[in-house]
C-alpha cells in the first residue's frame, strides 16, 4: 500500500473549528518561520498558503486588515503587485515552473476562504500537473514541507536583484 503525507494538514483539521482571529494579521505580527513568512515589504508580504494548491503557492498581503480588493490604496496595491512578480522570480529560481496562475478570490462565492483581508494567490504550474486537482479521492500531492518551501523560496527572494524605482 502506497501512502501520501500530507503532516501540516493535521493541524489544521484538528483547529479548524477554533480559528479566531486574522490567519494575516497574525503572520503580519508573528515570526516568520512559524507564520511562513517568505519576504516583508513596507506595505505588504508574502507567506506561503498552508493549504497549498501546489509547493511553493504563495499569497501576498497588504499589513491592513479588513483591506478589501477595492479599498487598497495605490501604494498598497502597487506593492502586492511587485511581490507577486518578485514571487514569481524567487518561485522560478527554486522550482523551475513552466507557468503561473496569478490571481484575487474575492468573496466567499469567488473561492476566498479568508473574506476579510485582502491576498493575491500566485501558484507555480507544471506541464502536466493536475491543475488544482485532487490526485486521488480528496488528496493532493504536495512533495515538499512547507518549511523546506519557506526556507528555499526566502534564500532565493534574497538572491533577487535590488528592484529599481
Amino acid at each position: 500500500m502506497e501512502r501520501l503525507w500530507a503532516p501540516w494538514r493535521l493541524e489544521y483539521v484538528q483547529t479548524a473549528d477554533e480559528q479566531e482571529g486574522c490567519v494575516f494579521c497574525a503572520a503580519a505580527e508573528g515570526d516568520d518561520e512559524s507564520h511562513l513568512v517568505v519576504h516583508r515589504g513596507e506595505r505588504a508580504f508574502v507567506l506561503l498558503n498552508k493549504f497549498p494548491y501546489t509547493s511553493g503557492h504563495l499569497l501576498v498581503a497588504p499589513y491592513r486588515h479588513g483591506a478589501g480588493f477595492a479599498e487598497l490604496d495605490d501604494a498598497e496595491a502597487l506593492e502586492v503587485h511587485r511581490l507577486a512578480t518578485d514571487g514569481i522570480a524567487a518561485l522560478a529560481a527554486v522550482y523551475s515552473p513552466d507557468g503561473h496562475n496569478v490571481g484575487w478570490n474575492i468573496g466567499r462565492v469567488a473561492g476566498a476562504g479568508i473574506v476579510d483581508h485582502a491576498h493575491l494567490h500566485v501558484v507555480p504550474r507544471w506541464s502536466g500537473d493536475t491543475s488544482f486537482m485532487p490526485v486521488l479521492a480528496d488528496v493532493k500531492v504536495i512533495p515538499e514541507h512547507l518549511a523546506d518551501s519557506r526556507r528555499r523560496l526566502a534564500a532565493a527572494w534574497s538572491d533577487l536583484p535590488a528592484r529599481r524605482s
